[in-house]
């Protein structure tokens, strides 16, 4: 992996001289107190400005500042009209665009597509201070204010929807959101780097067009430049006319793959120079000579154009595969898509951060709170990690339904463990609150600190998407003493009671480590500890690259053997997906009885959430599995999309919610397993509807003829199923006696009425006459 300018090598803007603010300016009040004339770059966020390595907004910002940069900050903009991005002036250099921490549509919408009631990133918890797809509009807010300067996209929503992408909310396939912003750059995963480097050129009078070789980067341009060399990835059944080089689809790693591609590359060239594999699926080569010296910086991968995978979700899926495969920053070459008269290109991905950048990045002078102009207002986002610890980032899990691999990377980028206690001291000494208690020492995951592959070597050359699926890569050093003697620092520190670890877990990987989970158990846990194991059925888990559940189960053993020789009471409580790709109804059945076989009723359901760009979301979109090769006649995959079995399999993670029994009796009866519909211990839901529930006091307020013949239906299925009697010992239905009821104390109290006597209160006797005034 080649070598990065280092962030702190830079030399300083010529505004250094007015030294740190206490907070990046909102107003122009700010900027005249801090003597400024104008902002060299503003950001524009959807969340509220706090200053803490948790925000984008703060990291970024104050990483420019440190550059000498004047930075300016506008959070949650009104956007109905461009006055609001005017308040702090024109910045010299380039306004900096992102959604928030969130894609603004995961943000503002649930999984059933339905709008939240609150915004956990704004103050007051309060939903609606963003507008959907936010860096878009704030983009073109932008441009309407002042038309002339740069605007450079980044942050999470950019990052994922920088190619053209499925959108789950449009069920549709929407453009590069680089070209519907009409930004003039974007830039993808975390884009310290990249940001720097583009500060420092414009700085110096480089246009922003100019711009094209920075790593971590996308832009428009309308032709591949002389020097370069294209693979033509744009079909899956014909040959293109490219130079020879790797197929996308070979693992590098896997030197057999390399000869065996070497070889059919000879054995395809004919007298004339050219030839094609034999393989229909593959990805075509042809030489043309003179044959050039190949490098992969100067190779680019032409994916599907957006108006293919628009039309054709196989090609769809066949560019996430590729795009997938080329996100190792050791070996990823550029890749470039077609959109319209343009192609949108992509850079490969940033070289990861090292240790001392790292330290550099959360060292800056963070105030650690909110804005003072929010005054007393609660930011919930802030309340829930301003007692936490960022300790490193990246994730090498590869989970198909996550995004994080995709725009942090799957290389673990470490900060040291003094740098980590620096900042729990300074948590301890200035952050208003604190009693003793560090909410959390994690990242994406909680213990891949310092585990990464064993050889350099192999790390860039690797095109896995997982380090730890199927199994454990042998490659990778699962070490955990590094993470373990950072726990034992860090409670050790005068005035901390308590360190908790919140983060997710990778137990698999926790397990190759014993005494790691003594050390999580004993003293890291408070009472329960979260874990996903997201399935127990192989099919579903094997669409989410996830572990089985016999590693569930090893880890529980140890959690509750550790547990006890602690002395301490702690429980699991674990996590599961409905509605993911690869998922039948009897994965869900089966997930269902093995909850109730161990006890767990899930308060909250997770449904499957198609994010932009992930692989599941290919899954969802095309019926294809994007982590194999993808042809028109592969294998499809399960998919769950009608919004009634979506309901089915969230039913069956609640089995215990009397709500959901009505349609699980169905679908059970329906499924063959009307066995599982009784009292028994070993059986799922009971036969009968309890009459108090919610869903009864519905039926009985909407109760149509068409719906009391749809119960009669529903009581005749199961009886001839279960050969047992219908509901109610004389056949009627639990709200029939309850509705008998009601006309009993209406004819009471009429017959009260007609004889004089005072009426009745709730109970069975006459109400006490009330004394008058």
């Amino acid at each position: 992996m080649q070598a990065a300018k280092p962030l702190f090598d830079y030399p300083k803007y010529w505004a250094e001289c007015f030294g740190p603010a206490p907070f990046l300016p909102m107003s122009r009040q700010e900027m005249d107190q801090l003597g400024w004339d104008s902002c060299d770059i503003i950001i524009v966020t959807g969340d509220a400005y706090v200053d803490h390595p948790s925000f984008g907004m703060a990291i970024i910002g104050r990483l420019l500042e440190s550059q000498g940069f004047r930075v300016g900050i506008i959070a949650q903009p009104d956007w109905q009209s461009k006055d609001d991005f005017m308040k702090l002036g024109e910045p010299n250099l380039f306004f900096g665009v992102a959604a928030g921490n969130m894609d603004s549509m995961i943000n503002r919408y649930t999984a059933d597509k339905k709008i939240r009631s609150d915004d956990a990133y704004t103050p007051g918890g309060l939903a609606g201070k963003r507008p959907d797809r936010a860096s878009l509009v704030y983009s073109q807010r932008c441009k309407e204010a002042y038309k002339h300067v740069p605007i450079v996209l980044g942050g999470i929503e950019a990052s994922l929807r920088r190619i053209a992408h499925y959108d789950y909310w449009q069920d549709r396939v929407r453009h590069s959101i680089l070209i519907d912003a009409c930004a003039d750059i974007l830039l993808y995963g975390n884009a310290e780097r990249a940001v720097v480097e583009i500060a420092q050129r414009l700085s110096f009078g480089q246009k922003i067009e100019d711009i094209t070789d920075i790593r971590g980067t996308a832009f428009v341009r309308r032709d591949t430049p002389a020097g370069w060399y294209e693979i033509d990835s744009t079909r899956i059944d014909r040959p293109g006319k490219i130079d020879k080089i790797i197929n996308p689809y070979v693992n590098t790693q896997d030197t057999a793959a390399c000869a065996i591609e070497q070889e059919k590359g000879a054995a395809g060239l004919g007298a004339a120079g050219s030839g094609r594999l034999e393989d229909p699926n593959e990805a075509k080569v042809v030489q043309l000579l003179p044959s050039p010296k190949l490098t992969r910086d100067k190779t680019v991968i032409r994916l599907p154009s957006f108006e293919k995978v628009r039309s054709d979700a196989v090609l769809y899926a066949h560019a996430n595969r590729v795009l997938h495969l080329e996100t190792n920053p050791g070996n990823a070459r550029a890749l470039v898509q077609k959109h319209g008269e343009v192609d949108v290109w992509f850079n490969p991905p940033p070289i990861p951060m090292s240790t001392e950048e790292m330290d550099y990045v959360f060292g800056m002078p963070y105030q650690r709170v909110p804005h003072p102009a929010y005054g007393k207002e609660k930011i919930p986002a802030y309340e829930m990690i301003r007692f936490s610890v960022n300790i490193m980032r990246g994730c090498f899990g590869g989970c198909t339904f996550c995004s994080i691999t995709e725009h942090e990377g799957r290389i673990i980028q470490n900060r040291s463990e003094e740098s980590i206690i620096r900042e729990i001291e300074e948590i301890r000494d200035k952050v208003p609150g604190f009693t003793g208690v560090i909410s959390d020492l994690g990242g994406p995951t909680a213990n891949m600190y310092r585990i990464a592959c064993k050889s350099p070597e192999i790390e860039s050359a690797c095109r896995k998407p997982s380090c730890v699926f199927p199994g454990i890569c042998p490659n990778l050093n699962t070490d955990h003493s590094s993470l373990i003697q950072l726990y034992r620092s860090a409670r050790a520190l005068p005035g901390v009671k308590k360190i908790l670890i919140a983060s997710g877990l990778r137990y698999d990987l926790a397990v190759e480590s014993p005494e790691y989970v003594k050390e999580l158990v004993t003293h890291h846990v408070g009472g329960y500890l979260k874990i996903a194991p997201e399935h127990t059925e192989e099919g579903p888990l094997n669409q989410m690259m996830k572990p089985g559940i016999g590693s569930y189960d090893r880890f529980k053993r140890m959690f509750e053997k550790y547990s006890k020789e602690a002395g301490k009471e702690q429980y699991l409580i674990p996590y599961f997906i409905a509605a993911h790709p690869g998922t039948t109804d009897e994965d869900m059945m089966n997930l269902a009885l093995w909850l109730k076989g161990n006890g767990f009723r899930a308060d909250q359901v997770q449904a499957f959430y198609p994010s932009p760009m992930a692989s599941a979301t290919a899954m969802y979109h095309s019926g294809k599995n994007p982590l194999r090769k993808v042809t028109y006649k592969s294998e499809g995959v399960t998919i769950v999309k009608s919004e009634e079995q979506r309901r089915l399999h969230k039913a069956f993670l609640r089995y215990h919610d009397p709500k959901g029994w009505p349609m699980l009796r169905e679908a059970l009866t329906r499924m063959g397993r009307a066995d599982l519909i009784g009292p028994g211990k070993h059986q799922l839901i009971p036969l009968h509807q309890p009459a108090t529930d919610g869903y009864q006091s519905a039926r009985r307020k909407n109760s149509t003829p068409a719906g009391s013949h749809k119960v009669a239906k529903e009581q005749k299925i199961l009886t001839q199923h279960t050969g047992l009697p219908p509901r109610g010992s004389d056949g009627s239905k639990p709200w029939d006696k309850r509705e008998e009821a009601k006309a009993a104390a209406q004819a009471r109290r009429q017959a009260d009425r007609a004889s004089g006597a005072p009426p009745r209160g709730k109970g069975k006797k006459p109400a006490r006459p009330v004394a008058p005034r």
